[in-house]
């Protein structure tokens, strides 16, 4: 199993990018910005409306960069597989060991790849580490233990190129994405040093069941796969994978699924980031984003602005009783794509229900009080490393969204509004589900990087994007 490869990293816009490093090499020409990826380290140790004219396409450009390297960047990281042609010319020595499909495998099965064993049968001692390495499980419910978990995504999780950006996972976000119902202490897997005890290594999984066309089955979701940096060439992620597949194999499942920037074998799906600017002042400000030729700070502004107050009648935050209404609303919504959470009321609950700093959610309540839309997002802030006024990007990131009465761009832009209101600078959105009836409408720019599903054995045909009704955080 791979780590759930939507790794949020920052970074800034492309044209910074590249003004930085034409200043570096004393030249004019301009350079392209290179999008790494964080998660795919596990295969590189072994495991890869119209607009004022002239001015939206340049500002869009600008934040072309912005997601991706929120999401699937690393300086730290060779050169990996993009596209199925640069994966073709790769060996995928570790993937091959693994039951997954191979890239140039016709699907037209539903199926396991794999039958499930007896857990008897299942390894029972953990995979032996190299030397000078232990395992440990950690528990999260323990501060200290939780603040160790914290400091090493925070300095390892990938950073910018130029080190101005660093994406920072809070603690609280940490325990949220942890701990679902269902979750196991044992699935929170770290590796520490021996002799000093210091965590450089850490890997996820929590339950859950998806759809996959017309078969419900459960699976984990694995996430959070990091290694420190000065240790990656001691093959340490692939004896973490190895290790997360045995204890969740020893409760009987056997299916996951994973998100990564890059093409190893065989994605189900490949989706694209769109992003939409809430706060450009900030955002150039502190070198996220720049001005483009004919764009001015005003004309930026202007671009970009929002009302003030949200159009929908009935759009308020979604409150504890409205729990069982915009759970019944979004099961019956998600059985229109291929690859959905099938969610219980309590997952639901956990997944939904509004927390500071973490997920916010809105529904839309008709005059006789029933639930008819709803919106979330969820909240991964980056630090800012060297700037005297701001400390931090904050991004929304969609969630789950349904529409059934208000309009898809009307309710996002009540959507963009709140998260504006409560002072986001960008919100970010997959080309999944039916997100393209609002994306260029609502001024999101499309993205240069690809986001590719993967499902751990499992054979299924491909999807399309708008097949696709699964997040992944």
């Amino acid at each position: 199993m791979e780590t759930n490869g939507n790794e949020k990293v920052p970074g800034k816009s492309k044209q910074h990018q590249r003004k930085r490093k034409d200043q570096r090499r004393g030249e004019e020409k301009v350079v392209d910005a290179k999008e790494e990826v964080k998660a795919v380290e596990v295969q590189q140790q072994g495991a890869g409306e119209m607009e004022p004219q002239g001015t939206s396409e340049d500002v869009l450009n600008n934040m072309r960069g912005l997601v991706e390297q929120l999401k699937v960047g690393s300086k730290y990281l060779m050169r990996t597989p993009k596209t199925p042609e640069e994966a073709n010319q790769r060996s995928f020595k570790f993937w091959s060991t693994q039951p997954v499909p191979k890239l140039d495998e016709t699907i037209s099965t539903n199926e396991p790849i794999d039958a499930a064993r007896d857990v008897a049968a299942i390894r029972q001692d953990p995979y032996s580490l190299p030397d000078g390495f232990k395992w440990d499980t950690l528990v999260i419910d323990e501060k200290d233990v939780l603040q160790e978990l914290y400091t090493l995504l925070n300095e390892n999780y990938v950073e910018d190129e130029d080190a101005m950006f660093r994406f920072d996972y809070q603690p609280d976000f940490l325990r949220w994405a942890l701990q679902p119902p269902g979750w196991r202490t044992e699935w929170h897997v770290g590796v520490r040093v021996v002799k000093s005890g210091r965590l450089v290594g850490f890997i996820s999984a929590i339950p859950g069941q998806v759809r996959i066309y017309d078969k419900v089955e459960t699976v984990v979701e694995i996430n959070f796969l990091c290694v420190h940096k000065k240790l990656r060439a001691k093959r340490v992620a692939p004896v973490l994978i190895r290790e997360i597949t045995r204890r969740v194999n020893l409760t009987g499942i056997f299916q996951a699924v994973y998100t990564a920037g890059v093409v190893l074998p065989k994605p189900v799906s490949t989706c694209r980031y769109w992003h939409r600017s809430l706060n450009p002042r900030k955002l150039i400000e502190v070198n996220f984003s720049h001005l483009t030729r004919n764009m001015t700070m005003q004309r930026t502004v202007k671009l970009y602005k929002l009302p003030e107050t949200t159009k929908t009648p009935g759009f308020r935050k979604l409150t504890p009783r409205d729990i069982p209404e915009a759970h019944k609303l979004l099961d019956a919504y998600l059985k229109k794509f291929n690859l959905t959470p099938v969610f219980t009321e309590e997952e639901f609950r956990h997944w939904i229900t509004p927390r500071e700093g973490i997920v916010d959610s809105f529904v839309v309540v008709n005059d006789a009080g029933v639930v008819t839309d709803l919106v979330s997002y969820y909240t991964l802030p980056s630090t800012v490393m060297h700037h005297a006024a701001h400390k931090y990007v904050k991004a929304a990131y969609s969630f789950y969204n349904v529409s059934t009465v208000t309009p898809w761009p009307q309710l996002i832009q009540d959507a963009l509004i709140s998260a504006k209101t409560l002072n986001f600078d960008v919100f970010n959105a997959l080309d999944l589900m039916e997100n393209h009836k609002f994306l260029q409408e609502l001024k999101f720019g499309i993205g240069d990087g690809n986001l590719q599903y993967y499902l751990y054995n499992w054979r299924c045909p491909s999807m399309k994007p708008e097949d696709i009704g699964l997040i992944l955080l």
